[in-house]
């Protein structure tokens, strides 16, 4: 019976395993890199930024007695998931020192129940926190902010102390810059520095959906 062709020429077929496994290290190792690269991916920041001063015309109402922190949240971007849950954390830590307002951003037109989200019931049952909507990203833009995910936070004579995100990466839970800036800001007085990278995707981006599957493949 003649040999089969692994039989007859075992050099050429360990070549070719070789040569797949090769391919696959490849692939496997490109998707990891692409994937690191995407959560390390800070949002770009505004030119402008956050005003030094709570801003005169905005609707939102900082806390009269302590400071006020305000997180923009875009109520289908995955990548916020994580930015709420250090919210809750910090929240339960700073209580007594700070007040939060979580401001959804939404287009003009999107229809009434566009941001009854579980992002959104998440934010809204963080003690010590107020849930609106920013219509049409009206408050999100005079205060400078341009992605989800980026927190401001101003003391009680309506200073900024802080701007920038609560998150290292993208939909990464634990403690981060911006969380021990804030602490240190609200504590002492005084932190490094006061802003941090925003991991988050930017509020004019078309389509939030890519994202949102990306990010939950991440956590996955």
């Amino acid at each position: 019976m003649e040999a089969s062709y692994a039989t007859r020429n075992p050099t050429n077929v360990s070549r070719w395993l070789v040569a797949a496994l090769a391919a696959w290290v490849v692939l496997v190792t490109a998707g990891f890199f692409a994937l690191w690269r995407y959560k390390a991916a800070a949002a770009a920041p505004s030119q402008a930024g956050p005003p030094a001063a709570w801003p005169a015309s905005s609707g939102l109402r900082p806390a009269p007695d302590r400071a006020t922190l305000v997180l923009f949240a875009h109520p289908r971007c995955a990548c916020t998931h994580a930015t709420v849950t250090e919210l809750a954390r910090l929240m339960a830590r700073e209580h007594e020192r700070v007040e939060a307002r979580v401001a959804v951003v939404r287009p003009a037109e999107a229809p009434a129940d566009w941001d009854d989200t579980e992002l959104i019931a998440r934010a809204a049952a963080i003690p010590g926190a107020s849930v609106s909507r920013d219509e049409g990203g009206a408050e999100a833009a005079r205060f400078g902010v341009k992605a989800s995910g980026h927190v401001v936070v101003y003391d009680r004579g309506g200073r900024r102390l802080f701007s920038g995100g609560i998150t290292s990466s993208r939909g990464h839970e634990g403690e981060s810059f911006g969380t021990q800036r804030i602490h240190s800001l609200l504590t002492t007085g005084a932190a490094d520095r006061g802003d941090a990278p925003v991991f988050g995707c930017a509020f004019d981006d078309p389509d939030h959906s890519d994202h949102a599957d990306h990010a939950m493949k991440e956590e996955s």
